[in-house]
């Protein structure tokens, strides 16, 4: 009895000393590798008039400690075409990924998503660029 006792007693002091050790943080993890961070992730070019092609620039850093490399920015559509850096981004460098919507033949409210597929933990990252879609003014004939 006295050693059944001592032995609880030892295995609850050692369940105490695993419990009490601080878990890594999930920052100290996130902290390793490259890390994307951008100033914005989605942007509404308001309204435009059905043909125009407008373009916005994506601005991000690289905000971890190893080189991030871009493997592929996806576009939902043929009408996005998106232009990136080839090479990589050094820890602490910033660069952009340009957006240009044609909106040709499109019409009404356009919700276009861009995928950016890197080397950081998760993959990829969703940025995304908002429109209406506005008919062509018509010439009235005199």
């Amino acid at each position: 009895m006295k050693n059944s006792l001592y032995l609880f007693f030892l295995l609850l002091a050692m369940a105490g000393s695993v419990f009490a050790q601080p878990a890594a943080s999930p920052s100290d993890a996130a902290s390793d590798g490259p890390q994307i961070a951008f100033e914005e992730t989605e942007h509404d070019f308001g309204d435009i008039t059905q043909g125009e092609t407008v373009e916005h620039v994506f601005a991000y850093k690289n905000t971890g400690n190893a080189p991030l490399v871009l493997n592929n920015v996806l576009t939902t559509c043929g009408c996005t075409a998106p232009q990136w850096p080839k090479t990589p981004i050094a820890p602490g460098e910033e660069s952009q990924i340009k957006v240009r919507f044609n909106s040709a033949g499109k019409m009404g409210r356009q919700n276009k998503v861009i995928t950016v597929q890197s080397n950081v933990e998760g993959g990829a990252t969703r940025l995304k660029i908002i429109t209406m879609v506005l008919p062509k003014k018509t010439e009235e004939a005199n």
